[in-house]
């Protein structure tokens, strides 16, 4: 009967001297340190030695090694690994209390494998959308405007609870800055719709209608709309923006600690500046609107302002008043709550305020709009 073959111990040490390892009776002995330097040393003679002994078992023995850091931890997987997929059944033992964490910290554990979720057909998707919507924002949205609606009117006669200054300083924001924009877009747009009409009732000798067609337009629905989606874009941002900043930098959670409520502390000055400087403006863009078709009524059809004027008596009625005053509340509401729902939906970082402003116009800007076709529809 023949005698089984033993294995010839391997000795190797590394040209600096810092690390050294000894193959013996299927373990492999490691010395000294194991860092950058030596670890690819190590991953590369070893694997080469062994995998021409092609040990069935191995033995790693760290009971000598001084150190080692992220880089010899990973050589050490990396040899096993390699001799595993080979056959050779690896294991590690001993070593320092300091080297047992440092294998522990750095060790790659196994990853276990993703299941991909079952396919899921289009209408399934599409109700799960449908409900996250439901319950996620359209449920906030209405709780929150709750909420700002029902401290608005609690605090509507009780002064005490309010920051002295803040409403005049939220009308001064939202109102008086954006008066000057509200004045030469309006003029503008009230020009440039009066200019492209005056070629057509030209054709039909209808001149006169063009007082008629200026007046009813801007009253009822350019005025209005464009103001609120100015407003929207300037100071619905801003208003999204100073709450999501407020949160980030924890603001929001001191006034909680403090015991102030900062829907009441924040929001509710912001709804009542919006509310009453909201139809101002609206009656700027309108005057403006209605001055800049006079002007290309008086310029392309030669209709001067005392025959403009009159017109615009017959033609005016106190129901697009009351239009304008009714939408003007409206958009208000909707600007300073879309702003303030997203202004508290930001995530914790920077990146995130940038984010919630730039969604907070958007929605605004389509329910303004949303909510305009609405109300045409009531009040045609």
């Amino acid at each position: 009967m023949k005698r089984k073959k033993k294995e010839k111990p391997v000795q190797f040490i590394s040209n600096d001297g810092k690390h050294s390892y000894r193959y013996e009776g299927n373990t492999l002995h490691l010395n000294g340190q194991l860092k950058l330097v030596e670890s690819g040393r190590l991953a590369r003679n070893v694997l080469r030695k062994l995998s021409a002994l092609n040990p069935s078992s191995l033995t790693l023995n760290l009971d000598r090694l001084e150190d080692i850091d992220s880089s010899g931890v990973m050589a050490l997987h990396f040899v096993k690994d390699k001799l595993s997929e080979k056959g050779t059944h690896v294991e590690v033992e001993g070593g320092s209390e300091e080297v047992r964490k440092k294998m522990e910290l750095f060790g790659h554990k196994a990853i276990e494998k993703v299941t991909r979720p079952p396919h899921r057909s289009y209408p399934e998707v599409l109700g799960a959308q449908v409900q996250r919507f439901f319950l996620t924002y359209a449920y906030g949205f209405l709780l929150l405007a709750a909420n700002v609606f029902y401290w608005s009117l609690a605090d509507l006669f009780n002064t005490k609870s309010r920051r002295k200054g803040e409403f005049v300083n939220q009308a001064v924001l939202i109102g008086v800055n954006a008066s000057l924009i509200v004045l030469f877009m309006s003029f503008v747009i009230g020009l440039v719709l009066a200019m492209h009409s005056s070629g057509q009732l030209r054709l039909f000798g209808a001149n006169i209608f063009i007082v008629d067609l200026t007046v009813i337009a801007v009253m009822s629905q350019m005025g209005p709309l464009i103001t609120a989606i100015l407003v929207a874009g300037r100071s619905g941002s801003a208003i999204a923006a100073e709450i999501a900043t407020m949160k980030v930098t924890a603001e929001l959670d001191a006034l909680k600690t403090m015991g102030l409520d900062p829907i009441r502390f924040v929001v509710v000055p912001k709804l009542y500046a919006a509310l009453l400087t909201m139809p101002f403006l609206i009656i700027i863009a309108n005057v403006s609107g209605i001055f800049g078709g006079g002007v290309a009524a008086y310029v392309y059809l030669d209709i001067t302002p005392e025959i403009f004027i009159n017109r615009m008596r017959d033609v005016m009625q106190g129901k697009d008043l009351l239009t304008a005053f009714v939408k003007s509340q409206v958009y208000a509401s909707i600007i300073v709550l879309t702003g303030t729902f997203y202004g508290f939906r930001v995530a914790h970082s920077a990146e995130g305020v940038g984010k919630v402003t730039t969604i907070a116009v958007v929605v605004s800007i389509s329910l303004v709009i949303l909510a305009d076709s609405i109300l045409g529809l009531i009040f045609y």
